[in-house]
């Protein structure tokens, strides 16, 4: 067994080994994403696909559910067998990763949608909103998705932009309280039962020149740390 294989090794030693091992094609894998939709043919495990794809291992399976329309049980055999594949079949068998949108519920077929996340604020009630994302953490679970692109905690400020609607609005204090208790709700205290959260997008995201999506943000340092931070 490598140290990075082994469970009784630091992390810090298991990191540094496994680094120590990768080519430079293995590394910048691990950053990238595939979808799912390109490792299936049809609604089954395209072996082919994935002996070409997944050469060097992937980081991130994306959008399991919005690229396929596939059930959940089928969605929960291909993460399985991608899983495996990746372990037993790359040269390191690093695990992968599978993310999926949870804005307004998880993405996929069969899922509960809830009100967006517009809606979710307009509750004002962090406790409920933390209930919702306990349901959508065990729907992602149940399929093997474990990390979910939500949520949004830009602060709309600019009705014209056109992601207001996966907000929780206008106010710094109501987005905070809420997008806190999405994220407790999703990840809980336990990591190793939970849903890791990528809380978007980049401080200030939202604020972009007239309301245009990934348009230049022009805002000062004070506004910027009131608001937006």
């Amino acid at each position: 067994m490598n140290t990075y294989q082994d469970p009784r090794a630091s992390i810090d030693d298991r990191v540094a080994d496994l680094l120590g091992r990768m080519t430079l094609g293995e590394k910048v894998a691990q950053l990238g994403a595939i979808w799912l939709v390109q490792l299936i043919k049809g609604e089954e495990f395209d072996e082919p696909a994935a002996e070409k794809l997944l050469e060097n291992g992937i980081g991130q399976i994306a959008r399991i559910g919005g690229s396929t329309g596939l059930l959940p049980e089928q969605s929960a055999s291909l993460c399985n067998q991608l899983q495996r594949f990746v372990v037993e079949r790359t040269r390191l068998g690093i695990p992968l990763v599978v993310h999926e949108e949870a804005v307004g519920g998880f993405a996929h077929r069969g899922a509960t949608t809830f009100p967006h996340a517009l809606g979710l604020a307009a509750t004002w009630d962090p406790a409920l909103v933390g209930e919702v994302a306990a349901v959508i953490r065990d729907q992602m679970l149940a399929v093997g998705a474990r990390l979910a692109l939500a949520p949004v905690l830009d602060v709309a400020r600019d009705p014209r932009w056109g992601r207001v609607e996966e907000t929780y609005g206008e106010s710094p204090e109501l987005c905070a309280r809420i997008g806190v208790a999405y994220v407790a709700g999703l990840q809980t205290s336990d990591l190793s039962n939970g849903v890791v959260c990528a809380a978007k997008h980049f401080l200030g995201y939202g604020a972009s020149i007239g309301g245009r999506n990934q348009a230049p943000v022009h805002v000062g340092p004070r506004e910027l740390r009131e608001v937006y931070a």
